[in-house]
């Protein structure tokens, strides 16, 4: 039986120029990378955006990487830095055609029209939720609570101390609730 090859053989192999051996790296990572991305940023063309521009950061510079965390850590990283210069961009973009209407629109609602039968409607809720939060919370509670991230793997993601994770998933989840207060059915704890 043949054993897979490390990331750290993979890695050498990449720099030395192994398009085979990037492509094996991707496909072990898209599916994390994938997580982060459309935790942040919901489905779509932004997130498939931002997911492969992840890759190509990582492919034109992989001596970049120093291996003080792990591979996936630092994939991860690229990929929540790109979501969250995506957001700023998505504001500046909202804040652009709000100066350009008139009057401010009511507040954001959950999608109706985006319902997938595939997922319950309480998953839909929460990624509505989700992606309701500041930024500031959001990245803690997607890598925290979606992508099952610890406390310390999440502080080095987001190059902050774990004390502010803490302090920050405990602010988004308070957030989560007031946003899901309304939706939510007798009976059902969102704990």
């Amino acid at each position: 039986m043949i054993q897979p090859l490390s990331d750290n053989d993979l890695l050498l192999a990449t720099r030395s120029g192994d398009d085979l051996a990037f492509r094996t790296l991707v496909e072990r990572y898209e599916s994390a990378v994938a997580g982060v991305v459309i935790g942040m940023l919901g489905p779509g063309a932004d997130a498939d955006d931002v997911g492969q521009e992840t890759f190509i950061r990582f492919h034109r510079a992989p001596d970049q990487f120093r291996g003080d965390a792990t591979l996936g850590t630092y994939l991860r990283r690229i990929a929540m830095n790109l979501s969250l210069n995506a957001l700023k961009r998505r504001k500046r973009f909202h804040w652009r055609l709000l100066s350009r209407d008139a009057p401010a629109s009511a507040p954001i609602e959950p999608p109706v029209e985006a319902y997938d039968p595939e997922r319950t409607e309480r998953q839909d809720m929460v990624r509505w939720a989700v992606g309701a939060l500041s930024e500031t919370h959001r990245p803690v509670v997607v890598l925290r609570l979606l992508e099952e991230r610890s406390t310390s793997e999440t502080a080095e993601i987001l190059q902050i101390p774990p004390g502010t994770v803490m302090s920050r998933l405990s602010r988004g989840i308070a957030e989560l609730k007031r946003l899901l207060a309304p939706y939510m059915k007798e009976g059902f704890d969102a704990s």
